[in-house]
C-alpha cells in the first residue's frame, strides 16, 4: 500500500476511535424522573443536563462534547485551574460545567431566554464540587458590550465557544463580541461544525483579527477545533 494512503487510513481509524470515545461519554438515565435529563461522564463526575428541544441553544450538540473531551484530555497543556474563563453561547452549560470542574473561574453566558435552564444545569452540577462557583450572565452578541463587559475589567485567560457559528443573522455581532472580550494574552478555544458556506466566510473574517490554528479535526462529524489569539500581539 502507498505510504500516504496508509497514513490516511491510520488517521481515519484513529479519528473514529476518538469520536467513539467522545460519544461514549454520553449516557441515557435508566431511571425515570419528573424532569428528563441526559447524562455525561467528564472529569470523574456524572453530569446531568436538562435540555429544551424547542430551542437550538438548549440542546447539547456534538461540538460541545468535543470541546469538553479536549479540555479534560489536555488539562496539563491548557490548565484551567484558577483561570478566568468565559463561555459564549453556553447553551445547556455543559462546557462551562466541565471547565469549572477542572478548576476554572467560569462565566457562562447566553441569551436571556436561556439563562434559567443554564443556571439550573450549572447549579445542579457544580454546587459543592468546584473550587470556584460559576457565574451565569446575559450576553447578547454585540449588544451593550461596553456596559455589561467593560474592556477595563475583561481579563479572560480563555474564551470557550462550541457551535456558535451556524445559519443565524448575527455573525458580525459574534465577531465583534470575540474582539471585545479578547485581550492580547487571551486564548480562544473554539469548536465549529461546518454546514454551509457561511461558516467558511466567517472563518475568513475571523482570520482578519485573530491568528488561528487548527488543533483537531473530526471529518466524520464535520467538526474542527481551533485555537486563536489576537493578531499583532506585543512580544512578551
Amino acid at each position: 500500500m502507498d505510504p500516504e494512503v496508509q497514513d490516511e487510513t491510520r488517521e481515519g481509524h484513529d479519528e473514529k476511535q476518538v469520536v467513539t470515545e467522545i460519544m461514549a461519554r454520553c449516557f441515557i438515565p435508566t431511571r425515570i424522573t419528573a424532569i428528563s435529563w441526559e447524562g455525561f461522564h467528564f472529569v470523574g463526575h456524572e453530569i446531568q443536563i436538562t435540555e429544551a428541544t424547542d430551542c437550538y441553544g438548549a440542546v447539547v450538540w456534538p461540538s460541545a462534547l468535543v470541546l469538553c473531551y479536549f479540555l479534560e484530555t489536555n488539562a496539563k497543556q491548557y490548565n484551567m485551574v484558577d483561570k478566568n474563563v468565559i463561555e459564549i453561547g453556553a447553551g445547556t452549560g455543559l462546557v462551562s460545567i466541565v471547565a469549572s470542574l477542572l478548576g476554572a473561574r467560569v462565566t457562562a453566558t447566553d441569551l436571556p431566554e436561556l439563562l434559567g435552564n443554564l443556571q439550573y444545569n450549572i447549579s445542579r452540577n457544580t454546587k459543592m464540587k468546584c473550587k470556584h462557583l460559576p457565574q451565569v450572565k446575559e450576553l447578547s452578541w454585540g449588544i451593550d458590550l461596553d456596559e455589561d463587559f467593560p474592556r477595563s475589567s475583561n481579563n479572560f485567560d480563555y474564551i470557550l465557544a462550541a457551535d456558535v457559528v451556524y445559519a443565524h443573522p448575527f455573525l458580525e455581532e459574534l465577531l465583534v463580541t470575540f474582539d471585545h472580550l479578547c485581550k492580547e494574552t487571551t486564548i480562544i478555544l473554539w469548536v465549529m461544525k461546518f454546514r454551509l458556506e457561511k461558516e467558511n466566510k466567517f472563518v475568513d473574517r475571523f482570520k482578519e483579527l485573530f491568528d488561528m490554528e487548527e488543533i483537531s479535526s473530526f471529518p466524520s462529524l464535520n467538526i474542527k477545533l481551533y485555537k486563536a489569539m489576537r493578531k499583532n500581539r506585543r512580544s512578551a
